[in-house]
C-alpha cells in the first residue's frame, strides 16, 4: 500500500466484447462521474463480488436514463440469453 492509503496494483491491456448499447451507457456513465471505464468496471465488479450493489439511488436513476438515451432495453434477465448476431459481425471484419 502507499502511504496515501492507495493500493498498489497491475494494470493490463484487454479487449472484451460486449453489447454496443451496454458500453455506451458505461462509457456515459463513467464520464459523468470523472471516471476512465476502467476504474468504473473495476467497481463495480468488487462490489458484486462482495454480494454489495455498487450504485445509489441516484447513480441508478443517471444509468436509467442513459439507457433510455441509448435504447437500452436489456436488464439482468438478459445476461445469460445474449447472443451475437453473426451475420452482422462478419460483415463487420
Amino acid at each position: 500500500m502507499k502511504e496515501d492509503g492507495g493500493i498498489l496494483v497491475e494494470r493490463v491491456q484487454t479487449g472484451v466484447r460486449m453489447e454496443k448499447r451496454l458500453l455506451k451507457v458505461l462509457k456515459a456513465f463513467a464520464e459523468y462521474n470523472d471516471l476512465t471505464l476502467g476504474d468504473l468496471l473495476e467497481g463495480i465488479v468488487l462490489h458484486a463480488f462482495d454480494g454489495k450493489t455498487p450504485f445509489s439511488q441516484g447513480s441508478l436513476n443517471r444509468i436509467k436514463e442513459l439507457k433510455r438515451f441509448y435504447g437500452l432495453e436489456l436488464d439482468s434477465r438478459a445476461s445469460h440469453r445474449l447472443k451475437e448476431n453473426e451475420t452482422k459481425r462478419r460483415t463487420s471484419r
